[in-house]
């Protein structure tokens, strides 16, 4: 298994303080950050939450402060914070080689940022953050249920195999329990990675591209997850190019671009603060609508 898996999953006392920095863009592109007020959710729960009113304010379970993050001489984040609250999706966009990923790490405690903190403000659990990479990888002599009860018993679950099948039916995975790990597809593989990072029911979930390479189906059930973790009153943060499903399932959305958040907010504030009628066209009139290139950090040779 991968480093990043291993440490994602083994038992926390505490977040180790994770910073990250915006990466430093053309200075003739323009970077407003605006902030928001509550999220929309998905359509079923925001149509709930819309009747019911505002939601009062929480406060975060985690939230990263100032977080700066430099390989060598690139800036690859600069002053980004990120307030992640109990039973919410915040989704997390923006172009390729923007910083997303490095953020994630940050705020999962997987490095050190170069300035910034990183706190967290959520119950004393065996495990505080449960965390999806990018491309999950497990011991290929373990089947699926294996597997499980290896993450379980990291947590110290009193009867790991009952554990390590609850979060397997969470999924959807289990009819799958007996399969070896390395004989999944690309989207049962990510299922089960959801399923490890749940395991201990950690208050906060992060999920790096969690639908990347999936087909729609797939990419729409893993999404539909996410909503149902943040439903039993976790904070999910999820990066992903799916615009449709992340306006789908997302209460609040981060536009990271150049390193910095240049956008934040509800779908439903971002279309009217940018005169959007799609956070497609959120994202391109916020990012100047540049398809053509890849965003480089640092100044080139």
């Amino acid at each position: 298994m991968t480093d990043e898996l291993s440490q994602s999953t083994s038992p926390r006392s505490s977040v180790s303080p994770a910073e990250s920095a915006p990466e430093s863009g053309p200075e003739s592109k323009p970077k407003p950050e605006s902030e928001s007020g509550s999220g929309s959710g998905s359509e079923s729960r925001s149509k709930s939450e819309s009747e019911s009113g505002p939601e009062p304010a929480q406060t975060p379970v985690l939230e990263a402060t100032g977080l700066d993050h430099d390989y060598g001489a690139v800036s690859v984040l600069e002053d980004v914070s990120v307030s992640l609250r109990p039973g919410t999706v915040t989704a997390l966009i923006g172009p390729n080689g923007s910083g997303k990923t490095t953020l994630i790490r940050a705020l999962a405690g997987l490095h050190e940022p170069t300035a910034g903190t990183v706190t967290y403000h959520g119950p004393d659990t065996a495990r505080q953050i449960g965390y999806l990479p990018q491309q999950p990888s497990f011991r290929p002599d373990f089947s699926v249920i294996e597997t499980l009860r290896f993450y379980a018993s990291l947590v110290g679950a009193a009867n790991p195999e009952a554990t390590a099948r609850a979060h397997l039916d969470r999924v959807g995975l289990g009819d799958a329990a007996s399969r070896p790990a390395d004989a999944l597809s690309g989207g049962m593989t990510r299922l089960l990675g959801i399923a490890q990072a749940t395991i201990g029911d950690p208050p906060v979930i992060i999920l790096d591209e969690p639908g990347s390479g999936l087909d729609p189906g797939m990419s729409m059930h893993v999404f539909d997850i996410a909503a149902e973790l943040a439903a039993d009153g976790m904070a999910v943060l999820l990066s992903s190019h799916d615009l449709e499903l992340v306006e789908r399932v997302a209460d609040d959305v981060l536009l990271l671009d150049d390193g910095q958040i240049i956008q934040r907010g509800s779908t439903a504030d971002l279309k009217n603060r940018l005169d959007a009628d799609s956070l497609w066209d959120v994202y391109r009139n916020a990012t100047g609508g540049d398809t053509d290139t890849v965003t480089v950090q640092g100044e080139s040779a």
